[in-house]
């Protein structure tokens, strides 16, 4: 996809469109082509009034892949690409501060809080890490070139230029990046042994939020170590030795980036993560609900600069806490 031609407004980014037709290969490439922009956008938006797709024009400022301005009687290019920008309705803010943690010309490394989204999507567009720091920071090109789900905390890295923002990307793609994660969890029942090594297949079904280990062959290795017990069970003095209840800490190495993946193998060893609102149960809660804030830390990355070849090493400034547990083993709350 070609480049929008439209910088990003309050610090969102324009909605690309492709249109029917053409000779590339595209999901509506085998649809017939309209006639004008006003006849495409009304097949495309139908059930939207027609002063709203009017305004796509107007207040969207709907332009072609070179940067034109389109008219409703213009002819749609086959499958081109068009920009705009959409409405996007206010949001409640979400009341948590994004640190900044290093900067270069090049690179913005954060400490993302609980809560708060990485990048646009679904009801938070506004309430997310990359549209805040466009707009407090005045750097419409910043892009987060990984993810973290927006319940954990912890390291995001962004890319401040489109020239380089492809190297990068690329570390991430070929797992060049090493990166560890903190979580509190029960502590671990007498014998379990560390480290380690889960490797399973994860598959998210379509419309659930859960994603589930399934039979066949692995797509995602996680490496968990014990760090420390933190809180013994009721009555038992003695922390020489694992107990079976109480909390514990733990690193955990995702060598895979699968969805939920350190979540999913945590639970599925029986010591699922601490203030998580999916596993083992989806409890659906509000995402306007900050009670009991996951405790998984995105806590360091590293990877050798694709630009410098000099080695790059970056911890978080934020802790796990144990305060969230409350005085009964294994509830938050």
């Amino acid at each position: 996809m070609p480049r929008s031609p439209l910088p990003p407004r309050e610090g969102i980014s324009a909605t690309a469109l492709r249109a029917p037709g053409g000779k590339a290969t595209h999901a509506k490439n085998h649809l017939p082509v309209p006639d004008s922009i006003g006849q495409w956008l009304e097949s495309e938006f139908p059930e939207a009034a027609p002063e709203s797709r009017r305004a796509l024009l107007t207040d969207g400022d709907l332009r072609d892949e070179a940067g034109r301005p389109v008219t409703w009687g213009d002819p749609v290019v086959p499958g081109g690409f068009y920009f705009f920008h959409r409405p996007v309705p206010p949001e409640e803010r979400i009341p948590f501060e994004v640190g900044i943690v290093f900067e270069d010309e090049d690179l913005l490394v954060v400490d993302k809080p609980h809560f708060l989204a990485s990048t646009p999507n679904g009801r938070f567009v506004r309430e997310c890490v990359v549209t805040r720091l466009r707009v407090d920071l005045d750097q419409p090109d910043l892009v987060a070139i990984h993810r973290l789900d927006r319940i954990t905390a912890g390291l995001l890295v962004l890319s401040k230029r489109p020239e380089t923002r492809g190297r990068y990307q690329r570390l991430f793609q070929d797992r060049k990046v090493h990166k560890t994660y903190r979580a509190l969890a029960p502590a671990p029942p007498a014998g379990m042994e560390f480290p380690v090594v889960r490797e399973s297949r994860l598959v998210k079904p379509v419309g659930g939020r859960q994603v589930l280990e399934v039979a066949g062959e692995p797509n995602a290795n996680s490496r968990i170590r014990l760090l420390r017990i933190i809180s013994p069970p009721h009555g038992d003095t003695d922390t020489t030795a694992p107990p079976r209840g109480g909390v514990a800490e733990y690193e955990l190495e995702p060598v895979t980036g699968k969805t939920h993946q350190l979540r999913v193998h945590m639970n599925a060893l029986g010591l699922p993560i601490l203030g998580d609102p999916v596993y083992p149960v989806d409890l659906a809660p509000d995402p306007y609900d900050f009670t009991s804030p996951l405790q998984l830390l995105a806590a360091e990355i590293s990877f050798d600069d694709p630009l410098t070849g000099l080695s790059r090493r970056f911890e978080t400034g934020l802790e796990l806490d144990p305060a969230a547990v409350s005085s009964d083993p294994g509830e938050t709350r």
